[in-house]
């Protein structure tokens, strides 16, 4: 999960899937048996492949796929603790609407590569995952495409309609708005000055701390308590311990067993060090992007996000969604779209809604 963070106010980021195999590192594509064997002209459409594409030179990204080829392509973005996996539903959906859906697992997540993060993460700073991304889209011979993004996944798509808004159609983003890049103060810093050293993205910052406490707990453990984290407020993780291994987190209706499994499976097999590399690498992003201070975004955007979303209830991000800042900043905001008693993992909790608003929203530029 990662917060909205309005530091320049404050201080002057549908169908269910039916077999999740763990992806492969091989270039080859595979299928889901089940649907390749069923002989349906849709249920082949709507089948979710995977392949992994090397974007560049000691960069290898895992691609799930779904759709017909030669179709407008949407390019769906995770966060954390996600993977490809977070958008299964809207893949089919997109699919059968007639689009291309791609959901790489971004740099550090699933089955792409993890490159080592330095002192300072700065291999995970903002311009190398878009420059991932736009390496993607050359691979897949894609010059602009639909983007649709959730958490981190909708950090990195700002950033992405920031630095490269000519590969951008329009942008859907799901629970982080924009924040326009202050001068003023270093993201962290800001961040611990206003919510305290346990706050969840301090406590990311020193590398193996976080990742001692999630091994102490397990690893689905620590998946059951971020997807049924529902409190529209700061979540903090205590030097104390974040509870107990024993502790007993019920499942939201959303999220089936075979979700957690597939989940902790492949989280057990990475680790979650990649994912939190993001983290720590905000400092950085900020350092390296100072060219863009209160630059605008200048692509058609959709925002959406659950009224229980933690980042809606961050200090002045209501505000600057509802009056005018979010507008100022991205002037071609064409709607923003606030779902009832609705949570952080928005696109999984309600697939079906999620789905539509995507779809309906990127047919006014077909």
């Amino acid at each position: 999960m990662v917060v909205i963070a309005r530091l320049r106010e404050l201080l002057s980021n549908c169908c269910p899937w039916s077999e999740p195999t763990s992806p492969t590192k091989p270039t080859s594509s595979t299928m889901s048996p089940t649907a390749a064997a069923a002989g349906d002209d849709q249920t082949v459409i709507t089948a979710i492949t995977h392949r992994t594409l090397e974007v560049s030179p000691g960069m290898r990204l895992h691609v799930a796929e779904a759709g017909p080829a030669g179709a407008p392509t949407v390019l769906l973005l995770h966060g954390f603790p996600e993977l490809w996996y977070t958008w299964r539903h809207q893949m089919r959906a997109l699919a059968a609407a007639g689009y291309r859906a791609v959901a790489p697992d971004l740099r550090g997540y699933g089955g792409s590569d993890a490159p080592a993060a330095g002192d300072d993460a700065g291999q995970y700073a903002a311009l190398h995952v878009v420059g991932d991304l736009v390496a993607l889209l050359d691979a897949l011979g894609e010059k602009k495409v639909f983007v649709a993004a959730h958490d981190w996944g909708a950090l990195t798509a700002w950033s992405l309609c920031l630095f490269r808004p000519d590969r951008v159609r329009a942008l859907v983003a799901l629970s982080v708005a924009y924040a326009p890049r202050s001068a003023a103060r270093r993201p962290v810093d800001g961040l611990r000055a206003l919510f305290g050293d346990e706050y969840y993205i301090c406590r990311i910052q020193e590398p193996g701390a976080v990742e001692a406490e999630f091994a102490r707990l397990g690893t689905e453990l620590v998946l059951r308590k971020f997807f049924s984290y529902r409190t529209p407020g700061p979540l903090f993780i205590p030097k104390s311990g974040w509870g107990s291994p024993d502790d007993e987190v019920p499942l939201p209706s959303w999220v089936t067993e075979e979700d957690i499994k597939y989940y902790t499976s492949e989280f057990e097999r990475t680790g979650f060090t990649g994912g939190l590399n993001y983290y720590r690498a905000l400092n950085k992003t900020w350092e390296l992007t100072s060219p863009w201070t209160a630059a605008q975004i200048n692509v058609p955007v959709k925002f959406i996000v659950g009224d229980l979303d933690l980042t809606y209830h961050t200090p002045g991000a209501q505000d600057f969604i509802h009056k005018g800042g979010f507008k100022k900043f991205v002037p071609l905001l064409d709607d923003v779209a606030i779902m009832k008693d609705v949570g952080h993992f928005i696109n999984e909790e309600k697939p079906k809604e999620v789905s539509e608003h995507i779809i309906s929203f990127i047919k006014k530029f077909n």
